[in-house]
């Protein structure tokens, strides 16, 4: 029998299985957001609007106004990315921005007419952005996914 398809132990013992990082959990995950990226922009019919801007929008909407603070535990968005995110927003005119009721240096954002009106045109195309990006997968599989990925998702960052 033939050994050349047998991978040879390390010193410490271990297989030397080649690592494929094509099939790696982080690298296919960064391909599947790049392609979803790559979709969102050429459907969401506003080129200066992103995807993690839509994110945002949708928590001001969903949320009410909302503090730096409170849109980065919404969204997920780092907070130096979100500070970034509502000065894009506000120079838009999509959110306006005031100082909170108790602490006036907190700064409070809150969705515009204008951001408002550019959701309600733009959730039929994320809704459309959604199927998109779930290509060819089956009923079943979209199920599958999204479970998975909101289960990933709950574990934290420990892996907890």
């Amino acid at each position: 029998m033939s050994r050349k398809h047998e991978q040879p132990e390390t010193e410490a013992g271990h297989s030397s299985t080649p690592y494929d990082v094509t099939q790696q959990v982080g690298h296919l995950l960064r391909k599947a957001v790049q392609r979803h990226t790559a979709i969102f922009q050429q459907n969401v019919g506003d080129d200066q609007l992103t995807a993690i801007q839509f994110v945002t929008l949708c928590a001001l909407r969903d949320r009410g106004r909302s503090s730096q603070a409170e849109l980065v535990e919404a969204t997920a968005i780092d907070q130096a990315t979100i500070r970034g995110i509502i000065n894009r927003l506000k120079a838009r005119g999509l959110i306006a921005l005031s100082p909170g009721k108790l602490d006036k240096r907190k700064v409070i954002a809150s969705l515009t007419t204008e951001g408002d009106a550019l959701l309600s045109r733009t959730i039929p195309r994320a809704q459309e952005i959604s199927r998109l990006t779930m290509g060819q997968l089956n009923p079943a599989e979209q199920v599958a996914i999204l479970y998975l990925l909101q289960k990933m998702n709950a574990s934290g960052l420990q892996g907890e």
